[in-house]
């Protein structure tokens, strides 16, 4: 095999760069990083559009197909697109307005009731019976009213106690409402203009780039399209599924809170295997307000609840979508929680999906040449 001269610059040129990289590697992640921080707006507004895409192709589907006046098919996006907003933002504020307020009112009564439910437990003879004598001393010695009022003035005036550390509050509120806000018109650019995009994208690509490479990148492309579609919509149905039948199982049951209680264990099963977890853990603290035996009942009725939901409906609506192994999913989660925290375990399955699906077909094509 004869070499050219072509071949040997652009590994040439691949091994320079590779080497820059190694060499200035401090310098490299320094200016990545002012890169992505500048377009953190972008990202944001791309991500946000993704999202909304979802319901105004809903809304489209659904769009007059025919009419006598031209304008009604012009508008068709604009209407489309406010109508998603609108949508996304009613479903947050609905969420946010039925959780947040008995959430806060529920802390403040709790930090309240420990400290007569702390004096009832040291009281009560079988729980002198049961702990070790140094334990018992310890909490006994404990002024429980004290503490807890400490512990407010902490929470409500150690954030506030120097005029830096309001000034740094302040100015990063102000900083993230700027950056949504950009972020919000990036999006509705994104939307109004996607088929545009889209188009230009495809021109660039089959200007600068051979047919085949082309059609491997709208193939990889086409592919984590429909695992992040496949998964955002089955999570959503499988979220609200979820907080359905927790809200009818706790009225059933005679919990409190069955409604805001129902409502954040769907909006915390966006989060894959462990975010029902998170948000009933919310919800014991606040049924415990109530009663604690009620409260280690819904934990029962949670635990049942979320074996039967993966066993069941999740394989179903999300696993069976993606064609994802339930080994994978929970590697996915594990991985790109330690990565990048909520955000790494919302995209780590849809990421895996994808990657899954594009191996085993490479896979099976490799075979099929032998």
């Amino acid at each position: 095999m004869q070499l050219e001269w072509k071949h040997c610059l652009k590994a040439g040129i691949t091994v320079f760069v590779l080497f820059l990289v190694i060499h200035y590697w401090e310098g490299f992640t320094s200016v990545l990083g002012l890169l992505l921080g500048a377009a953190t707006p972008i990202i944001i507004g791309f991500a946000i559009a993704y999202i909304i895409n979802i319901l105004m192709t809903f809304y489209e589907k659904y769009y007059i197909k025919k009419s006598k006046y031209p304008f009604v098919l012009r508008i068709k996006t604009p209407v489309c697109m406010v109508l998603a907003i609108f949508s996304f933002i009613l479903i947050i504020a609905l969420i946010i307005r039925l959780v947040v307020p008995e959430l806060i009112s529920c802390i403040q009564l709790l930090i309240s009731d420990i400290p007569p439910a702390m004096e009832a437990l040291l009281s009560n003879k079988l729980f002198q019976e049961i702990a070790p004598e140094d334990i018992y001393k310890q909490l006994d010695n404990i002024d429980w009213k004290t503490l807890m009022n400490d512990l407010v003035k902490v929470l409500s005036n150690g954030l506030g106690s120097t005029v830096s550390t309001v000034f740094s509050v302040v100015s990063s509120a102000v900083s993230n409402i700027v950056t949504g806000f950009i972020a919000l018109i990036f999006a509705i650019y994104f939307l109004l203009g996607k088929e545009q995009l889209c188009g230009q994208c495809k021109r660039v690509m089959n200007t600068y780039l051979p047919e085949k490479q082309v059609k491997r990148i709208q193939y990889v492309t086409d592919v984590v399209n429909d695992s992040f579609h496949r998964y955002i919509v089955g999570q959503f149905t499988e979220a609200i599924i979820l907080g359905v039948l927790c809200m009818v199982g706790m009225l059933i049951f005679g919990f409190p809170y069955a409604g805001m209680i129902g409502a954040l264990i769907g909006f915390t099963a966006l989060i894959p295997v462990a975010g029902a977890y998170i948000g009933g853990i919310v919800g014991f603290i606040m049924i415990l307000t109530v009663s604690p035996i009620k409260a280690v009942l819904f934990v029962v009725f949670l635990v049942i609840l979320q074996q039967l939901e993966g066993n069941l409906i999740y394989p179903r609506v999300v696993g069976g979508s993606l064609g994802l192994p339930a080994v994978w999913v929970l590697a996915a989660v594990t991985i790109g929680g330690s990565l990048m925290g909520i955000l790494g375990m919302l995209v780590g399955v849809p990421i895996a999906a994808a990657f899954y699906r594009l191996l085993k077909e490479d896979i099976k094509r490799r075979e099929q040449r032998k």
